[in-house]
């Protein structure tokens, strides 16, 4: 049997999202940006691809950015809007619990001259208002905290911390990317100036990702030449892509009550599962405030890529935090934001389950990680406590 539990990473492209694509490859192949009627027909697609998108997120049409990824949105609207607005500030803050790109982003700002501050996250992987107001002030121009967590799933308050930053005169960011179809998104209920998203974190395609940017704050663009987006993100439309992002949008939502219910039950019934076989384990992060998807597990006097790469030989597909540092044998960012201890930083598995997730998967992936830690321990230099 074959399980992946990887979702966090990158979710299998919906079949009706590549339908809706396929004709924009080979038969409505113009480039939006021509002027004849191919490329004109083809504009008018790309533009009520923006007018849904927009539609679901609470927006004004022209706050939609089409990317490349949401690492790019996140590159463009953290070192955009700072850069664009210094006038108002020299100060940035983000979370302890950022994407590598989030923190890239603030560390290049650091190097022109920006100042740099992090918002330390509490034990269940939470971050604190009080924690954003002691730091900060008047030179602030920006707070960017992630809406989700993408290894270990807890949910900010991200209404709260906006709150508080539009209280001090700073903008306000959020990475987005794990929230979709968790959390309902409305850009303006939520008071945030910029977001990013990522199809293929949702029944996308890869390749494609997606900018909010409040309409009236101006960012300086990360790549230009072109003119496209209205001069915010040069380089031809990737129109198939914009489709498929839409329409993953779009479905995700139209199909989230029924979608949150099942895989909640999943993922109980996997914690459940190991809590009842395995001692010295333990869950990272709140199970309370936490998308329903994701289970980060810490398994004790293991290494986390030897479960990894035993339960693969097993097909059982899962990782041991974000996909973007999987090459990267250092510990977790988010784990040592956290406090877990320093002694098991590599010793944690995240399962993140999706909608094609089944029961009886579930079954043989306690059965295979069960078997994998049993055996894995035998060997284990580390003496139980």
């Amino acid at each position: 049997m074959q399980v992946y539990l990887d979702n966090a990473a990158t979710t299998k492209t919906d079949g009706r999202v590549l339908k809706a694509m396929l004709p924009y490859f080979s038969v409505d192949y113009g480039n939006p940006s021509s002027i004849h009627t191919l490329g004109q027909d083809n504009f008018n697609v790309l533009t009520k691809a923006r007018e849904r998108a927009a539609k679901l997120l609470g927006a004004e049409p022209r706050g939609i950015i089409f990317t490349s990824s949401a690492t790019e949105a996140n590159n463009y609207l953290i070192k955009g809007i700072a850069r664009a607005n210094r006038k108002k500030g020299d100060h940035i803050i983000i979370s302890a619990l950022e994407h590598p790109c989030v923190r890239e982003s603030a560390r290049q700002l650091e190097k022109d001259g920006f100042r740099v501050s992090v918002i330390p996250a509490n034990s269940e992987g939470l971050i604190e208002t009080a924690e954003l107001e002691k730091l900060i002030d008047k030179q602030t121009v920006l707070v960017s905290v992630m809406m989700v967590n993408n290894e270990i799933g807890t949910i900010q308050d991200i209404a709260a911390l906006a709150k508080i930053a539009k209280k001090h005169g700073a903008f306000f960011h959020t990475d987005a990317v794990q929230a979709v179809p968790y959390l309902k998104i409305n850009v303006k209920e939520l008071g945030v100036d910029a977001l990013s998203l990522s199809a293929h974190k949702f029944g996308g395609p890869k390749g494609v990702g997606l900018a909010y940017l409040n309409p009236a704050i101006y960012a300086e663009p990360l790549i230009i030449g072109g003119g496209q987006e209205d001069g915010k993100r040069a380089g031809t439309y990737n129109l198939p892509g914009i489709i498929g992002l839409v329409e993953a949008l779009e479905l995700a939502y139209k199909e989230r009550s029924e979608y949150l219910k099942r895989v909640k039950k999943l993922r109980d019934r996997l914690w459940d599962g190991l809590k009842k076989k395995l001692p010295d384990i333990q869950a990272n992060g709140t199970l309370k405030e936490r998308v329903p998807a994701n289970l980060n597990v810490m398994f004790g006097y293991v290494e986390g890529e030897a479960i990894l790469i035993d339960l693969s030989y097993k097909g059982v597909y899962v990782s041991t935090g974000s996909a973007c540092s999987a090459t990267n044998l250092k510990a977790s960012n988010v784990l040592s934001a956290i406090g877990l201890s320093k002694h098991f930083l590599n010793s944690n598995i995240r399962f993140s389950l999706g909608k094609e997730t089944t029961e009886k998967e579930i079954d043989y992936t306690i059965k295979m990680v069960v078997e994998t830690v049993g055996r894995l321990r035998e060997f284990s230099p580390v003496s139980h406590l």
